[in-house]
């Protein structure tokens, strides 16, 4: 059991390392951490849902990740976004016309869509950098207090069926810490934009909390402890990342939301998170 914790908390070292120093110089080195964690995500997929013993929906969605994966590396979003699309698209045709499994979309668009959202999200400027920041912050917020605030009050079960140790209290104590840690990082980093950084962490604590549950439903379906053995003593990437996936996905769509409602596209997501 020593050796185990030892082992997760410097590999857990590691990744953070990683992923911050990453994060702090983003443009090529952040998109090429999205690249891989997207890949890893999508290689983790295919082992759980089966997808990777269909040869034919194995090759189609290894072809269609890869050039989404291109397209995000060279920094190209918007090209990416519509390469997405059109990949998740094959995948429902292959359904159709193949009988392959309906978790191949499913898992060509998640894969995919979180290489895009974090490389978009961070770009390579400073608004990146600290929208990058204010997403972290608000998602491990979420997971560590959720988890205090739910061991020392307890109460009903959230979602009992698929992960029973989460109650209703950690989830609202997730989200209040979630909002009062993205608030106090807009103040510091962006100050004037607190207002809308607390809507916007509200939004994420939730979806943070919800793409733990949909993990958490994917490996019970599948009968599966862990996604992979990929991170010693952590599981797999999907295990350390899962509330982060869905809150990048949010936090993309708002960005892109409010950028395209002042008609400036996707040149500078991190501003366009906070409303700048």
């Amino acid at each position: 059991m020593q050796r185990e914790l030892k082992l997760r908390i410097v590999s857990g070292l590691i990744l953070a390392v990683i992923v911050l120093v990453a994060t702090w110089y983003g443009g090529l080195a952040f998109r090429t951490l999205a690249v891989v964690i997207g890949l890893l995500i999508y290689y983790e997929w295919s082992k759980i849902t089966g997808i990777a013993r269909d040869w034919v929906a194995n090759v189609v969605g290894w072809i269609g990740e890869a050039a989404i994966a291109f397209l995000v590396l060279v920094g190209n979003f918007e090209f990416a976004a519509g390469m997405l699309a059109g990949v998740t698209a094959v995948g429902i045709a292959l359904i159709i016309l193949h009988g392959t499994s309906r978790w191949l979309p499913v898992g060509l668009f998640y894969a995919g869509a979180t290489g895009l959202a974090l490389a978009a999200i961070r770009g390579n400027d400073q608004p990146g950098l600290y929208a990058m920041l204010f997403v972290f912050a608000v998602v491990w917020a979420t997971d560590i207090l959720a988890y205090f605030v739910g061991r020392a009050l307890r109460g009903p079960k959230l979602a009992p069926s698929i992960s029973p140790g989460k109650t209703w209290s950690g989830a609202i104590g997730g989200a209040v810490f979630a909002v009062a840690a993205g608030v106090l990082l807009a103040h510091f980093l962006l100050p004037g934009a607190e207002v809308v950084a607390a809507g916007v962490a509200l939004i994420l604590s939730v979806c943070s909390q919800s793409g733990d549950l949909f993990e958490s439903f994917i490996k019970r379906k599948f009968g599966v402890k862990d996604s992979s053995r990929l991170i010693p003593g952590h599981g797999g990437v999907m295990d350390r990342v899962d509330g982060l996936i869905f809150a990048c996905f949010a936090a993309f769509l708002l960005a892109v939301s409010f950028s395209l409602i002042k008609g400036a596209g996707m040149t500078s997501l991190g501003a366009a998170l906070f409303g700048l």
